[in-house]
């Protein structure tokens, strides 16, 4: 499932970016409230709307992308429709997350490096901790906390979500 822009959407876009900064009285001191406002209309941070909201604010396009970049929090790249997020801190790291990150990313067929299948239906992260340390080893998919997983389990999250993707 590819999001593929259809011809009105730079449009679209633009309205919708407009609409973030009119909310937020286009200030640059509000930067990080309208890239959050971006985000979460578009699930990551397109470049091409650094450069708009940077043109708009009046700041360099260096800044808005060193923010952008800065914080965790945000993304530069195309999430997946479904975020699966592992977490690897401490407790979770010595029960064994590794193996089922490989797993996940051996079902989904995820090379090194890429975090997001090429159709955009899965994006796989690793977290620092994911505050469920009582549940280790976690995995979180579309906001939903799974405890005590294993590579199998783990694998039949994703079974499970890619059946719902089919279903009618």
């Amino acid at each position: 499932m590819t999001h593929t822009p259809k011809p009105d959407c730079a449009g679209r876009r633009l309205t919708k970016i407009r609409d973030i900064l009119d909310r937020h009285g286009r200030r640059a001191s509000r930067l990080v409230p309208i890239l959050q406002a971006v985000q979460e209309e578009y699930r990551y941070l397109p470049r091409e709307v650094l450069t708009e909201v940077a043109a708009a604010l009046e700041v360099s396009p260096a800044r808005v992308f060193g923010v952008a970049t800065f914080y965790s929090h945000f993304a530069i790249e195309p999430k997946g429709k479904h975020l699966v997020k592992l977490c690897d801190g401490t407790a979770c790291h010595v029960k064994d997350s590794i193996p089922i990150l490989e797993a996940i990313r051996r079902r989904l067929g995820l090379k090194a490096g890429q975090r997001t299948t090429s159709d955009r239906l899965f994006t796989v992260e690793t977290v620092a901790c994911l505050g469920a340390c009582g549940l280790a080893p976690v995995v979180v998919v579309d906001d939903q906390v799974h405890g005590q997983m294993t590579p199998e389990s783990a694998v039949q999250l994703i079974e499970d979500v890619l059946a719902r993707e089919v279903a009618p």
